[in-house]
């Protein structure tokens, strides 16, 4: 059996390693979106028009309360299905267009921990003192000056843990997509090889250790970030 995670035609060591790669371009994707979802529902969070308020906590809580799982499935086919008739309603398609299931999925992580990152930035961008920001202003810094040079450097220093907790999470969470479409992530290639062979126990445990490994690797240079963005900060 280990002879059949040899490199090439002999085995599935070159999948795994294209596996490897599909599940961090996958979870960079999605993270990117989170980011810029996270960002949008911090700021809904955080302004003072109660409108944005109550669509941000309802969109946070709704994402919490729904197994990932579920939500990925309906994300994929609700959304899937509803792109496909507002195409074809506009004349931009034909009938029976499909959507990339790869996209589809990027976006439903995204969807998805953009509702983590919006609480773990609002925690950031809370934890920047309030004095700092007060000064920006008497300084004649409008909006996205203080944004830039005051509040993001060190919304990120604060929430930088949590960011990192976040990536191992959707990292991990990839393996869900594998339910609904096969992209060639890691948990697709790791059940494609044991329901081939049989040797079920012998894959997923190698698909575990492939994890395993990205975990422990997405932890090490989280941490190094933690450790560079505190430099010079002196601990209490």
């Amino acid at each position: 059996m280990w002879a059949s995670l040899a490199w090439g035609d002999a085995g599935y060591g070159d999948e795994f390693f294209k596996g490897i790669y599909t599940t961090l371009f996958i979870s960079a994707c999605a993270y990117t979106i989170a980011f810029g979802i996270g960002m949008l529902g911090a700021w809904s969070k955080l302004c003072h028009v109660k409108a944005l308020n109550r669509a941000g906590e309802v969109y946070t809580t709704v994402v919490r309360s729904v197994p990932e799982l579920l939500l990925i499935i309906l994300i994929f086919y609700a959304g899937t299905s509803t792109l496909s008739s507002v195409l074809v309603g506009l004349g931009l398609a034909e009938r029976g267009v499909e959507i990339n299931p790869f996209g589809a999925v990027i976006s439903a992580l995204g969807i998805i921990y953009g509702a983590y990152l919006t609480d773990v930035l609002r925690g950031g961008i809370q934890a920047v003192p309030k004095g700092q920001i007060e000064a920006a202003k008497a300084f004649g810094m409008h909006a996205p000056q203080r944004f830039i040079r005051i509040i993001l450097p060190q919304m990120v220093r604060y929430a930088i843990s949590g960011l990192g907790n976040q990536w191992l999470n959707i990292t991990k969470d990839s393996a869900f997509v594998s339910v609904v479409a096969a992209v060639g992530d890691i948990m697709s290639v790791g059940r494609g090889a044991a329901n081939q062979t049989k040797h079920f126990l012998f894959y997923y445990g190698a698909t575990a250790v492939v994890f395993m490994i990205v975990s422990g690797v997405s932890m090490y240079v989280t941490g190094r970030l933690e450790k560079r963005a505190n430099r010079g900060v002196r601990r209490a």
